[in-house]
Parts: structure tokens; sequence; C-alpha cells
């Protein structure tokens, strides 16, 4: 069938990029209201400045003798579909940043500095300086320096109102530091850093659980009356890395393993030497109110909740016993707080994650074992 309709007229003055949903001069506008936060964050090896088409970073002015570089990446998920809906822009940031520096620290690195991606249909000025000030603030909880970034304008590729974020971290570790975990053995403690929240995994489930439940997100907690539940929802990850630094740097840590997708069961054995197998035991430490308040919403089982949920343990931590108690008082003493949560023992690579009924809907321990 043949379209007879005529075209739309063009501009009388040619057309422009601002014709087809992009202002340059909104991006630039953006630039240089960033710019001050950007600058917040140098540190030693970088100055923090933006608008050069690429950041530079100076390990030697770092104080880095033979490093290593270690990068990583990662966004925010589906958390931003609930930031998006409910106007809660200033701490997805911290969430991005957050999930990139944590994932460097596991391996003994300290992040260097941080570059952003945030794309939307339309650029919304204030939208986009509230994200990068969260970003920045990330930035600035795990000491590195954002240096640079993209934002970008594309009409058609995101629905109104709607905005994507990547992040971009690289760090450096002293050749000899680096952490393999090759050095944990059977009889190793496992220590339970507590998470803020959900942090930034399982929003899936957690916006299917909103809209088939028909939660009221501005509402008071039913767990906590003093909350918003989009405001506990929302809660920004937990950054590790100053708490964790100085034990690295002294050699007092065998492993850490972040506790992201694949929670408790699936994170810890990623960093077990083959033949070992950890032991959580759940009633070592309490079980978030919001994570009570999901499972019973769900009904979720005990071993989905440990794959999908970090059950309120951020960051694991494998030290030899001899030295448990005293990483437990330094990450203490840094803000922390800590839970001696397993233990290391022979067996399948793998993780068994037990607890009281009290504790889980079910008496019985789950576990994951891994053999490749």
């Amino acid at each position: 069938m043949n379209d007879d309709r005529p075209p739309p007229p063009s501009p009388a003055s040619g057309y422009t990029y601002a014709d087809a949903g992009v202002s340059i001069a909104a991006g630039n506008a953006l630039v240089r209201a960033i710019g001050p936060l950007a600058k917040a964050t140098r540190r030693a090896g970088a100055d923090a400045q933006l608008g050069g088409f690429g950041g530079f970073f100076d390990l030697k002015a770092a104080g880095f003798v033979d490093p290593l570089l270690v990068a990583a990446n990662d966004g925010v998920g589906t958390k931003l579909k609930l930031a998006i809906e409910h106007d809660r822009h200033d701490g997805v940031g911290i969430d991005l940043v957050a999930m990139c520096a944590n994932d460097l620290i596991v391996q003994g690195a300290e992040p260097l500095f941080f570059l952003d991606y945030y794309a939307s249909a339309k650029l919304v000025p204030d939208i986009a300086e509230r994200v990068v000030a969260s970003i920045a603030q990330g930035c600035l909880q795990a000491g590195c320096a954002l240096i640079g970034g993209e934002t970008a304008e594309m009409p058609g590729m995101y629905a109104p109102g709607d905005y994507d974020l990547a992040g971009f971290c690289v760090g450096a570790v002293e050749r000899e530091r680096v952490l393999t975990g090759a050095d944990i053995a059977a009889g190793d403690v496992i220590l339970g850093m507590v998470s803020s929240g959900v942090h930034s995994n399982g929003f899936s489930l957690v916006r299917r659980l909103a809209a088939d439940k028909g939660w009221k997100l501005n509402r008071p907690a039913l767990f906590d009356p003093n909350t918003l539940l989009i405001d506990a929802l929302m809660a920004p990850t937990r950054i590790y890395v100053k708490s964790l630094l100085p034990l690295l740097r002294q050699g007092a840590i065998g492993g850490l393993a972040h506790i992201t997708g694949g929670g408790l069961l699936e994170n810890i054995p990623r960093v077990l030497p083959e033949g070992l197998h950890a032991r959580i035991d759940a009633d070592r430490w309490p079980q978030p109110r919001l994570m009570a308040f999901l499972q019973a919403q769900g009904q979720i089982e005990p071993e989905e909740m440990a794959r999908t949920f970090n059950c309120g343990i951020g960051m694991a931590v494998i030290v030899a016993p001899d030295r448990a108690d005293t990483v437990a008082e330094a990450l203490t003493a840094a803000g922390e707080t800590v839970h001696r949560i397993g233990t290391v023992v022979a067996g399948a690579r793998g993780c068994t994650v037990g607890g009281s009924a009290e504790t889980w809907s079910a008496r019985t321990p789950w576990d994951a074992t891994h053999l490749g």
C-alpha cells in the first residue's frame, strides 16, 4: 500500500542537530556544570580535569613502583528504573562506582580513576547533573579520580525520560601484592562485612514483586515505619575500598569476594583454590529486615535468596585463624560492621550455606559446588 501523505516540511533555514533532538549546547553546559564535581575527586596521579579527548593518570606520581593495572566495568541494572520512576537520582552514581571499585579491591588493587557513560533519549541537565554528582561522591568514597566520561543523547534509542549508566574503573596493585586466593587454606575464617541494603543486584525480582504485590513504594516500609520503602530499596551500595586497603597492604587478608549477582553461593567459591569449600552459617549474623521482607513477600526459597541477594553481607573476607580477630577489629575501627560467618574446609570447591528455621524458611542447608 502506497503512502501518499506529503513528507513533513523541512526547516526553512535548513536542518540542525537540534531538529533531530540532540542539543550540543545542553551537553556543553553539563560539562561546565560537572567540572567542579570532577575536580573535587582529584588525587595523586590525576588532576581530574574534564574536556579533553582522554584522561591521563601518572602511576609514578601515585607512588607505584612495579604495578599491574586492573580494570573493571559495570552498570547499575534495573535499579535505574526505580530511580527514574521515583526521582531518586542522587545515589545511583555511588552504586555505579561501587560495583566497579569493589570488584577491583578483591584483586588487591587500589582504584585510581573512573570514567562514566550516561546515555538518554534527551538530556535533562538537572537529572544528569544529579547523577554525575553522585558518581563524584562515589569516587570520593572509593578514593579514585573522576577523570572523564561520555554523555550520549540518542533520540529513538531510549524511551522518553529513560537513561542508562555504565562505569569503567582502573586500579593498580604492586606485582607482589596481587590477591589471588592461592594462600587460602582449610581452617581459614570467613568474615562478612555487612551490606547497606539490596545494593545493585536482584532488582528485576524486586520490581516484579513490587508490581505483583502492589507495593506502595512512597509509603513507610512495613519493617521500618521511619523509612519510605523506596528509600530502603534505593540505599546506595556500600564501598569497602578504604576500609580494606590498609589490611591488604599489610598482607593480612587471604581472599576477598564481592557479593553481587549470584549471592553468597556463587561469589565466595570464585576466590577459593581447588579442593576447598566454604561453609557459611546464616545464624551468625542478623538477617536484615529488608531481606526478610523480600523473602516473605515472594515466598522465596532460601537457595534462591542466597543466589539472588546479598542477604546482608556485601563483602566476604577470608583470613588465617590467627588474624581473624585483628582483621575484624581493624574493620570495625574503620566503621564497618563485621560478623564471623563461616570457615573454609577441605572439599569440592563451592559454598554451603546453612541456618536455623528462625533464620530461613527451610531447615536444611543448600549449596553450590563447582568442580570446574
